[in-house]
């Protein structure tokens, strides 16, 4: 397996794909269309090998992970692997959390249904928590399982099957998207119609703040982060308090409707409010690698610059649905938190922390660890880059290094092939 290629070391998002090795030649491969149990279409693809007993589901809410690195790596080992999309792959823009955990639900039930020994979730990044808020709902009597979104939708988990796993598996896990995105924020936008406006006195990348060019390392004062910090918390309650009342302004519209019928009031209703969000790639430590220090490179998840990914096109919730805002990229309203879900996990759990990563830092992964509800917990620290790069040049990827320490905990829990 092999990191990214020399030729492509210099584009923004450099590191962010590693080379996946080829899967073994007697695997056997099938596509499946699932529904789900509010009636949804989701799919997934199957992969087993001769005599596989175990199987792997690895799931991320917003992307494609058919040929996520891992999966070679897995069945190579003997273990068979299910990848998953949500019903919102490659396109988050209605990305509801609650949605999403009744779509990993399908999966599980779909895997049930096989002739394996034990089916394992493995999260890698954001689909950590997407599992972890999985575990933790599956784990709850039907009743005491949420019945709204953050918004106020209705979600009906208590209807749904949503079997438990036998076992859970995290790569890398970001405290979930909405945590991740409260450190990302860019807190000196001053007009969120405005991609260009700046606070000075907020501004990351101005070196009266302390920024210097990459790839130096910027120096900011305690003050500085400190007041940076409160900031982006407050700008997400800003956007928290627009998309409340944007999804009151559709309610509001619904209740007209059903009491007037009148087509203008249901195009009111029906009419999108979706929020454009500037500037989310933006985290002190992108820049500053004194701060929350370990093996990372200079850089964010995007790329080496963060002082311009910070501005592009790309990032993370760039545009949202407010009930999609208020679900998956609010710190401050989303139920899908790794640590708040995390003592609802009770089934053996191994927690595999990369050494360089750029969203889980180190007391990120001894709160989360410390959260975790079972009493089988396994904690390793491999050499590696969030998506699973290598450290430095020559050096093995972390995703080869996290699959060893995978392959050997499965083996030594579950057997591989029956």
């Amino acid at each position: 397996m092999s990191a990214t290629t020399t030729a492509g070391a210099s584009r923004l998002g450099a590191g962010r794909y590693i080379e996946a090795a080829e899967q073994p030649s007697d695997t056997s491969t099938s596509v499946h269309e699932l529904a789900t149990a509010d009636g949804a279409k989701v799919t997934g693809v199957l992969r087993t090998v001769p005599g596989a007993s175990v199987v792997v589901a690895l799931m991320h809410p917003r992307q494609d992970l058919t040929h996520h690195v891992l999966v070679p790596e897995l069945l190579s080992r003997g273990f068979a692997v299910w990848t998953q999309g949500t019903r919102s792959v490659n396109n988050d823009l209605t990305l509801i959390h609650e949605q999403a955990i009744l779509d990993a639900a399908a999966g599980q039930v779909f895997l049930r249904e096989r002739d394996f020994g034990a089916v394992l979730t493995l999260g890698h990044s954001g689909g950590g928590a997407l599992f972890a808020f999985y575990h933790e709902q599956a784990g709850l009597a039907p009743g005491d399982r949420l019945s709204t979104t953050p918004a106020g939708r209705p979600v009906d988990l208590a209807g749904a099957d949503m079997p438990l796993p036998d076992g859970a598996i995290f790569l890398a896990p970001h405290p979930g998207q909405g945590e991740l995105l409260l450190r990302l924020i860019d807190p000196s936008v001053v007009d969120e119609a405005d991609p260009l406006g700046v606070d000075p006195s907020l501004n990351p990348f101005d070196p009266a703040n302390g920024y210097a060019e990459p790839p130096e390392s910027s120096s900011y004062t305690a003050d500085f982060v400190e007041r940076y910090r409160a900031a982006q918390r407050a700008r997400v309650e800003r956007l928290d308090a627009v998309a409340r009342e944007f999804v009151a302004e559709t309610g509001r519209a619904r209740e007209r409707f059903a009491a007037s019928a009148d087509p203008v009031d249901r195009r009111a209703a029906l009419a999108p409010r979706v929020m454009t969000i500037y500037r989310t790639d933006a985290d002190l430590r992108f820049l500053d690698q004194s701060l929350s220090p370990n093996d990372r490179p200079y850089g964010s998840l995007f790329g080496r610059r963060p002082d311009l990914t910070d501005y592009g096109l790309v990032g993370f919730g760039r545009l949202a649905t407010p009930d999609a805002w208020l679900s998956t990229w609010s710190g401050l309203s989303s139920n899908a938190g790794f640590v708040r879900c995390a003592p609802g996990i009770r089934v053996p759990t191994l927690f595999v922390e990369l050494t360089g990563d750029q969203a889980c830092f180190p007391e990120d992964a001894v709160a989360m660890v410390n959260a975790l509800g079972a009493d089988d917990v396994t904690h390793v620290r491999v050499e590696g880059t969030h998506f699973g790069g290598p450290i430095r040049r020559g050096a093995p990827t972390g995703a080869s290094l996290a699959a060893a320490e995978i392959g050997g905990w499965l083996v030594q829990r579950f057997s591989a092939r029956g």
